[in-house]
């Protein structure tokens, strides 16, 4: 049986992407802003821009979105709901 710490650090599908929902990058441990969600034929994508005093200046990253029967996620980064500013 796993343990609520086992259970804490996996990757949660959402029901869907919504603007000014906070995302933490794996790789980095820095949070994103969902800023715009948009399809392009069958794919839907995310633009997330740094949670950062710096944002406007900062390059923004766009995620395809992935789908599952859980619900959808953008790899390479996990949902949270607070924001290490």
């Amino acid at each position: 049986m796993s343990s609520l710490r086992d259970i804490r650090w996996k990757t949660v599908a959402v029901k869907g992407i919504r603007l000014g929902q906070v995302w933490r990058q794996d790789e980095s441990g820095k949070d994103f802003l969902v800023t715009k969600v948009y399809n392009e034929v069958f794919t839907q994508y995310a633009v997330l821009r740094p949670a950062e005093v710096t944002a406007p200046d900062q390059p923004t990253v766009k995620v395809k979105v992935a789908k599952s029967a859980e619900g959808v996620s953008l790899p390479g980064f996990s949902f949270t709901q607070e924001g290490a500013f």
